[in-house]
């Protein structure tokens, strides 16, 4: 469990910028550690908890890349072409063959090399006359042929500690031999909702109710990463059950996440709620939409306050709980990806603000046009499922207008 000192952050400012706030969190909060033995169909999105080095090369032996025709490169003529005799036939899987001076072997991708042999032609450059291979001059030594260890050596780190286990990682294992990987363990994760005017899906509405839709946003982003979600329900509007509520949950959990109750109406008790039961140690980032966002150490334990408003407490569930995640599960810091493109829009914006607006992608020959999202609205959550990307505007920023240069967030890679 995630222990912190109350004071571990010990920030006397009122706005953060999201790099202020993620500099915070990697300076002052450290992996959890530990170590757990999973199989390799178990292992994908966790986190590698040391170096996984290769016991043996990749490949195990000297083999031939393509289907072909296998010889000993000393054996071709100086000048002109080359007549070797066919002798043999190397299936993958198989060997056992010899290949004597001035004879070839047919050879299939991944067989074993024949010894003496060193290079490879491919089957469709080849030339077979009379159970004899017809070889043109200018081969190198070589060609075609894969050395022993060419991919990962014996003895090499293969994968680091802090390394997110995805499809390719998991298949350098496999090909490397491991059964099992060493991760570390699963961070867990509460996840809270707060306010009377929530009820859950699938329950009855109050009259002044609308349905809970963060937590489940949230608990759907968290997925992603590498944790184990505790789903802790919604909180009421009191600020003695929020404080005493969050206590409680420190004992189980690694990380708390609420949404809603962090901005300064009479009715949002999560802000006072955290300095009640622990420290808050920063509260409101310098982005739209975004802006009211806490965090604090509750029993020793990190925990985050988002914002109500769903876009908002998707913005900063991205920059705020996620390198979080990631820090205290021991993983490499990961950027969000950011690709370039086009604006196709008139927008202004205050200086000293990061923004982030909903657009629509379309192409043309120049590259992505980016089209603001007609609605502005941080409480839409249509407007995420009908557009595709965020465009970043940063601080510096103050206008746009179409053709502008503009960096963009695309979904596919956030969601």
């Amino acid at each position: 469990m995630a222990q912190l000192s109350d004071d571990c952050f010990a920030f006397g400012g009122a706005l953060l910028s999201v790099e202020d706030a993620q500099a915070l969190i990697l300076a002052r909060v450290a992996a959890l550690g530990g170590e757990a033995l999973v199989p390799l169909h178990q292992a994908l999105g966790r986190v590698m908890a040391r170096p996984l080095v290769a016991a043996a090369p990749l490949p195990p032996f000297f083999n031939s890349a393509v289907d072909g025709y296998a010889f000993r490169h000393a054996d071709l003529a100086a000048e002109g072409g080359t007549r070797l005799l066919l002798a043999g036939r190397i299936a993958a899987g198989h060997s056992g063959v010899q290949v004597a001076p001035g004879t070839a072997a047919r050879i299939f991708t991944g067989a074993p090399m024949p010894p003496g042999a060193d290079t490879v032609m491919m089957q469709e450059d080849a030339r077979i006359e009379d159970a004899a291979l017809l070889l043109p001059p200018g081969l190198k030594r070589g060609a075609n042929a894969r050395p022993a260890g060419e991919d990962v050596a014996e003895g090499a780190e293969a994968l680091p500690a802090g390394r997110r286990l995805r499809a390719p990682e998991i298949g350098l294992a496999a090909a490397l031999g491991f059964a099992r990987l060493p991760v570390t363990p699963l961070l867990r994760v509460g996840v809270f909702s707060t306010g009377d005017e929530l009820a859950s899906p699938g329950g009855p509405l109050g009259p002044a109710q609308t349905y809970d839709s963060n937590r489940f946003t949230l608990m759907a982003l968290l997925t992603a990463l590498p944790v184990a979600i505790t789903d802790l329900g919604i909180l009421p509007d009191d600020r003695d059950a929020t404080a005493r509520a969050l206590h409680a949950a420190s004992g189980s959990q690694d990380l708390l996440v609420t949404s809603g109750g962090v901005s300064t109406g009479e009715e949002d008790h999560v802000r006072a709620a955290i300095e009640g039961a622990g420290k808050l140690v920063f509260w409101r980032l310098a982005v739209k939409p975004g802006r009211p966002a806490a965090m604090g150490v509750v029993g020793g334990v990190p925990m985050v306050g988002l914002p109500g408003n769903p876009v908002a407490a998707v913005v900063t569930f991205l920059h705020l709980v996620r390198p979080l995640v990631l820090r205290l599960a021991g993983a490499e810091a990961e950027t969000l990806l950011r690709i370039a493109g086009t604006s196709g829009f008139d927008y202004r914006k205050k200086l000293g603000r990061r923004e982030y607006v909903r657009v629509m992608l379309r192409r043309d020959g120049n590259g992505l046009i980016a089209e603001k999202f007609p609605r502005e609205g941080a409480g839409l959550l249509s407007s995420l499922t009908q557009s595709h990307a965020f465009a970043e505007l940063g601080e510096e920023v103050t206008e746009l207008s179409p053709g502008s240069p503009i960096r963009l967030l695309p979904f596919d890679a956030i969601f």
